[in-house]
């Protein structure tokens, strides 16, 4: 009987192995050719500990310094690297987010009832005292006026030098904060349930009824107003008041909407981030486990980030795919901003501010971030620039 030589046993048995070896690596490559890319966790570059909880938005000032307020009182002005410069104490809570003037002074308001203006190195400039909580955000109108609510049912609207201009009453609480348009128009709710359109002067031009308005508006240059009611809806209007859409997504959160590169709103609906086109038809929903009540950011990249009270910090692609995180153990009202580095910077890891290095740009869009650009003026005029 015929029988193979050992030798060549060995050989075709190491081919057999090769080929095998071969043809399970294949269908691997080829999945990893195809596989996402993994998700990115972002890495944190400082954390300064500010000894109290916040709800306030970074301000970023020209020269790139950080103002931020917390529920201590306390004003803070921190240099980009996380090095703080100074603290001004308010007497009450500091619950909205500052502004910065082009001249470098700092707005706030404040629970202690007064708007207070600050110098760049932190010295008081003056303090406006309302019948009231200010938790309104001010805007700044591109004349330097300072627009903001209050809790005793007025729009306050104050000189630089901090003499009143004008007051506007209504007939509720004004704890949302005033955006201005390209001709100097206000547009702001209330927690009756009505959005005001006001003049430079202070005259109301229109108002639209709706729900309890505890969020703010964002702007487009074509002349729309994007805003969102407690009773859950996101409503679309255009200047002279005419409603273009309205859209029941059940929303009762204070998140405020943000309009993306492509003309895309993005806005936090209850436990979900919700992305509508701009003809107000709903594309998708990405749930979370917790409240979703800070507002949103768009990035150059397409990308939006976005944080839910139980303090997980995303970034997804238009298609909701999740790209990166960044964990920071509970976090507030507080929305992210980012500088020209692509650095964000955000409260969270209680009591903490933190500087988070992202691969990330803020989009040029007409409205992609809380208050519309990095100084927080809420002015139109003051975006993409």
């Amino acid at each position: 009987m015929m029988r193979f030589q050992p030798m060549f046993t060995a050989a075709a048995g190491r081919f057999i192995a090769l080929l095998c070896m071969l043809l399970a690596w294949i269908p691997s490559a080829i999945s990893a050719t195809n596989a996402p890319d993994p998700v990115l966790k972002l890495t944190n570059q400082w954390a300064l500990q500010i000894e109290s909880w916040s709800d306030s938005s970074v301000a970023m000032a020209s020269d790139g310094t950080l103002y931020v307020g917390a529920f201590n009182g306390n004003l803070h002005a921190i240099t980009p690297e996380g090095k703080l410069i100074w603290k001004f104490t308010a007497r009450n809570e500091i619950y909205g987010a500052p502004a910065v003037a082009r001249d470098g002074t700092i707005y706030f308001g404040s629970r202690d009832r007064h708007l207070h203006a600050l110098s760049p190195d932190g010295t008081r400039k003056w303090s406006f005292r309302t019948g009231a909580w200010v938790d309104s955000s001010p805007a700044i109108a591109s004349d330097g006026t300072v627009v903001f609510g209050s809790w005793d049912k007025k729009v306050y609207a104050l000189r630089p030098d901090g003499s009143k201009k004008w007051e506007f009453e209504t007939k509720a609480a004004v704890a949302t904060s005033p955006v201005i348009d390209l001709q100097g128009r206000i547009y702001l709710g209330n927690h009756e349930g009505r959005f005001y359109a006001l003049s430079p002067e202070g005259a109301k031009v229109w108002e639209y009824p709706c729900g309890p308005v505890i969020s703010s508006a964002a702007l487009t240059r074509a002349g729309m107003i994007y805003f969102t009611s407690s009773d859950g809806y996101l409503h679309a209007l255009d200047s002279d008041g005419k409603r273009q859409w309205r859209l029941h997504t059940g929303g009762t959160t204070a998140s405020s909407p943000i309009v993306a590169l492509d003309g895309r709103i993005y806005v936090g609906v209850n436990s979900a981030l919700w992305a509508i086109s701009p003809e107000g038809k709903e594309l998708w929903r990405r749930m979370d486990n917790d409240p979703v009540t800070a507002t949103p950011i768009a990035f150059a990249s397409r990308e939006v980030g976005w944080i839910s009270r139980y303090g997980l910090l995303m970034t997804i692609d238009p298609d909701h795919a999740l790209k990166s995180t960044f964990y920071l153990y509970v976090h507030g009202l507080a929305s992210p901003v980012i500088d020209g580095n692509g650095i964000i910077y955000i409260s969270g890891n209680y009591n903490e501010i933190l500087g988070i290095e992202t691969r990330q740009r803020l989009a040029t869009s007409d409205w992609p971030k809380v208050r519309g650009n990095y100084r927080n003026t809420g002015n139109l005029a003051d975006n993409s620039m």
